[in-house]
């Protein structure tokens, strides 16, 4: 079984803010494949389904953004799943807005969510998929730019990164991480 799990903070007032890239990206998902995020458990918001002949469980932490991992963790640990089987979605300020891209591993970056899925874990060795929402201005402070209203005419090429993200999630469950890497980075 695979965890897709996306990153980002839980009350409406997050929905469309640029940190909550993760969730709009299991948004994605879940409405294609017709799974329904509804259940609770672990902190976390779940919905499970079969794509491409795989079990997949799509988890929205509810834990906010900064201690992502404790709920991640609990769901690894309860369900017994492999890091190999782990894809963990999330913002990143150091790719331009609408670019996405794929790791095999890697550290936490200045990413606060990021920082906590990598401690619970205890391991940085799993699958992510960045969701570049470009970096604030030089005068522009960088929490509100995150959880700030994103203004219309970005929102249409977030929008666009998180459609290539969801095809990445799938491209990963069918053919593997190396081939979704050389597809979309």
């Amino acid at each position: 079984m695979y965890l897709v799990i996306g990153l980002g903070n839980p009350e409406e007032e997050y929905n469309n803010t640029r940190h909550n890239m993760g969730f709009n990206v299991i948004n994605k998902i879940a409405k294609k494949n017709e799974i329904s995020i509804s259940r609770n458990k672990f902190e976390g918001l779940y919905g499970d389904g079969i794509i491409e002949n795989n079990k997949i469980m799509l988890i929205k932490p509810q834990t906010y953004m900064n201690l992502s991992g404790k709920s991640i963790k609990q769901y690894i640990d309860f369900y017994k799943i492999d890091i190999d089987d782990i894809i963990v979605i999330y913002d990143d300020i150091d790719i331009d807005t609408g670019v996405i891209k794929i790791r095999k591993n890697g550290g936490p970056g200045t990413h606060n969510g990021m920082k906590s899925v990598v401690h619970e874990l205890g391991t940085d060795q799993f699958a992510r998929i960045r969701v570049g929402i470009g970096a604030p201005k030089y005068d522009e402070d960088l929490i509100n730019y995150v959880i700030g209203h994103i203004p219309e005419e970005e929102k249409e090429i977030l929008d666009k990164g998180v459609e290539q993200a969801s095809e990445a999630v799938i491209e990963i469950i069918k053919n593997g991480i190396e081939c979704a890497m050389n597809r979309f980075n």
